[in-house]
């Protein structure tokens, strides 16, 4: 995936395109293993998202930030990430990238990646068809999500 072809799937009809969401993933310590990319590139490969922007940016123990190249950043020596090397569709720049290094701590790193959900596109569009458009949205993160159903499930009592 280079920058053009990035460029060019997102300004080709934007009414048939899926939502788009971003992640910045901490790495404490600078510690990337490399750990998650093989899932990644498997959502990839199966067309459940499309990765539009892929950056690292580290903050270190001064405060200080610095943008990080794709490269072999598990320390492996296999450039595990070239293959998004290029993904770039402009919508993340360096303001960015220092807005999102402003929630990590000293000493870490992380990647910000913007993603398409391509296996929405189908029901977004026939939505936006319909005049149907999306005035809101948002995320439980999983440790939300399970303390609510632990404290349902404690509430309901024991199934008898």
């Amino acid at each position: 995936m280079n920058a053009d072809d990035t460029s060019a799937a997102i300004s080709a009809d934007a009414s048939e395109m899926g939502p788009v969401d971003y992640l910045v993933l901490e790495f404490p310590g600078n510690r990337m293993t490399g750990e998650g990319l093989s899932p990644l590139l498997d959502l990839v490969d199966r067309h459940v998202i499309r990765v539009l922007d892929l950056s690292f940016v580290r903050k270190d123990t001064d405060g200080s930030v610095t943008a990080l190249e794709i490269a072999d950043l598990d320390g492996d020596g296999a450039l595990d990430l070239a293959v998004f090397d290029g993904a770039s569709s402009g919508l993340l720049d360096e303001d960015d990238l220092r807005e999102a290094a402003t929630v990590l701590e000293p000493g870490s790193s992380a990647g910000v990646i913007v993603y398409e959900n391509l296996w929405a596109a189908p029901l977004a569009a026939a939505l936006r068809r319909g005049g149907a458009r999306m005035v809101a949205g948002g995320r439980i993160p999983a440790e939300d999500l399970l303390a609510s159903l632990d404290a349902a499930e404690a509430e309901a009592g024991p199934l008898s």
